[in-house]
């Protein structure tokens, strides 16, 4: 996990300096790097919009992988509890979907 956030933090920062480039070429005038630096924020801005999508959509994955998992063991333990078990589980199931969709809501309107 420590060398993830360290992948994405130097990523990150290449990105940021890669971008500051670019703006001090268009600052210069030139329609070359004024073409380069619209170029490099839209690939910039479809990188941040997928990113957030797919997070969203491996964060919500990785929670109902919990949820079900939880509501199997509970189920298990106690047999008679499986209809409320299961009624708790699909409602918050619900719930994570809902945060999964708002995220690649939120990751679309970042490319548009």
């Amino acid at each position: 996990m420590k060398k993830l956030v360290a992948f994405t933090a130097l990523a990150t920062l290449g990105l940021m300096i890669f971008d500051v480039d670019t703006a001090q070429a268009a600052a210069e005038g030139s329609e070359d790097a004024i073409a380069l630096a619209k170029a490099s924020s839209s690939g910039l801005k479809g990188i941040g919009g997928g990113l957030a999508a797919g997070i969203g959509a491996l964060g919500a994955g990785v929670g109902i992988g919990r949820i079900g998992g939880g509501a199997v063991e509970s189920i298990a333990r106690q047999p008679e509890m499986a209809g409320s078990i299961g009624t708790n589980m699909i409602i918050t199931a619900a719930l994570v979907e809902g945060v999964a969709l708002f995220a690649v809501v939120v990751g679309l309107l970042a490319i548009l």
